[in-house]
């Protein structure tokens, strides 16, 4: 799964919190921002957006106990994650953001493909 014969497409997930004494409107752009950040700045295949909305923090968050919390799930080589990085840094409105890459589900998928691969030619496994 190359692209263009460049390096192999992983999967991250990101979750990031917003000020929640922002409006719920520019809440959302600012959700659709970060999406539109990874896919046209980075590259990235966006595969879903969660959004959590306003939710109680497990601790105050500068001066705020409620929060408002996405996660998205992309695929991308992982060379320019550093740019996603500054990208929150400037940004006052994001309290707290974490990526991470998710290993599992690439496990998770590549199982999944191998077992297609074996329903499309059994006999491959009758050998």
């Amino acid at each position: 799964m190359t692209e263009g014969g460049g390096a192999r497409m992983r999967i991250y997930e990101t979750m990031f919190i917003v000020k929640p004494d922002i409006a719920e409107e520019e809440r959302e752009n600012i959700a659709k921002g970060v999406v539109e950040f990874l896919s046209e700045k980075l590259g990235a295949q966006v595969d879903k957006v969660d959004r959590l909305g306003l939710k109680k923090t497990a601790y105050p968050l500068r001066k705020y106990n409620e929060a408002d919390y996405t996660v998205v799930y992309f695929r991308c080589t992982g060379e320019n994650l550093t740019e996603l990085e500054k990208y929150f840094k400037v940004r006052p409105e994001f309290l707290r953001w974490q990526t991470f890459r998710r290993v599992d589900l690439e496990k998770k998928e590549k199982k999944q493909v191998k077992k297609e691969e074996v329903q499309e030619n059994p006999e491959k496994v009758e050998e």
